[in-house]
């Protein structure tokens, strides 16, 4: 079978596991310390969609290396249609928070100039943090496709 890049258990994917992490760990980050960021739905989505991107890249990050370590194969059809389904919930939750995050942001931001007549919503780090939720939905949006396409070899 031939190697796809970021199949499971290669560097490749790693790398992807380990993007993931960071882009949704850094869009967290940010989130958390802009002020009064919880009394907005959307945001605190963003928070709980980022950590559950946290957790599933993380882990799968893990059999990355124990199977790298171990010189296993990842590339079983259980084992795919897992990581398929995982993938495709996350990155369905990860677009959507993104997007509706986006969209408040830019209503608040550019329609209804909230964040220049109040001081107390920090645009600019909201911005910057649905700017990482988009990045890691990039990046999880490849491993989805990846994944799909072993599982339909297998």
């Amino acid at each position: 079978m031939k190697e796809l890049l970021g199949s499971p258990g290669s560097r490749s994917s790693l790398a992807l596991r380990i993007g993931q992490c960071t882009f949704a760990a850094a869009s967290i980050a940010v989130m958390a310390s802009a002020s009064s960021f919880s009394t907005y739905t959307a945001f605190c989505y963003l928070i709980a969609s980022m950590g559950l991107q946290l957790l599933w890249s993380f882990g799968l990050a893990c059999l990355d290396v124990y199977a790298l370590r171990r010189k296993r194969d990842l590339q079983n059809p259980i084992l795919v249609s897992l990581f398929v389904v995982g993938d495709w919930v996350t990155a369905l939750l990860s677009l959507a928070a993104a997007c509706s995050s986006a969209g408040v942001i830019v209503l608040y931001a550019r329609d209804l100039n909230i964040c220049k007549e109040q001081g107390s919503l920090q645009c600019s780090r909201i911005e910057i943090s649905v700017s990482f939720a988009f990045f890691s939905w990039f990046l999880i949006a490849i491993s989805s496709h990846v994944m799909f396409w072993i599982l339909a070899s297998i």
